[in-house]
């Protein structure tokens, strides 16, 4: 990876922002302590010690947005991230379970129940339990994309 770290370039601190606000407006509570400038609100958010991931709203959404803990679970840096579709973090056998738990999402607003068998870049493979999964708004309220936040999960062999 090439430049500033992730959490401080422009593109990932305005996600940053998105991920952040919606989650506290569909939770009602913070995922992280919004408080300071949006340099300081990314790094937290980076610096997290669970999982935050997020896709766009492609017709084959690709990963837009991982925490330090989400690079670390998926072996991925950020370049590479930015260039993977969001479907590649899950075996194909698991994919229609994946699908259905976005479709609920999209329609729910978000679920926080979800759990399910995820895989890294590497082909290493986990059981994510209790994570959160919700519908990103930017400013303007047009969907932008999905997020999912987790702090348990278990490598399966």
């Amino acid at each position: 990876m090439t430049g500033p770290e992730p959490w401080a370039r422009p593109d990932w601190m305005a996600r940053a922002r998105v991920i952040v606000d919606s989650f506290a407006r569909l939770l009602g509570r913070p995922l992280v302590d919004p408080s300071g400038s949006l340099t300081a609100l990314s790094e937290r958010l980076f610096r997290a010690p669970f999982v935050v991931v997020a896709h766009g709203t492609e017709s084959d959404p690709l990963l837009s947005y991982a925490n330090a803990a989400a690079l670390r679970l998926w072996e991925m840096d950020a370049d590479v991230l930015t260039r993977t579709p969001s479907r590649l973090t899950a075996e194909a056998v698991h994919r229609d379970e994946r699908a259905r738990l976005l479709e609920r999402t999209l329609r729910d607003g978000y679920v926080d129940d979800y759990r399910g068998i995820r895989i890294s870049r590497t082909g290493k493979r986990f059981l994510i339990e209790q994570a959160i999964v919700w519908n990103l708004t930017d400013a303007e309220g047009r969907h932008v994309g999905q997020a999912a936040t987790f702090d348990h999960w278990t490598r399966v062999t």
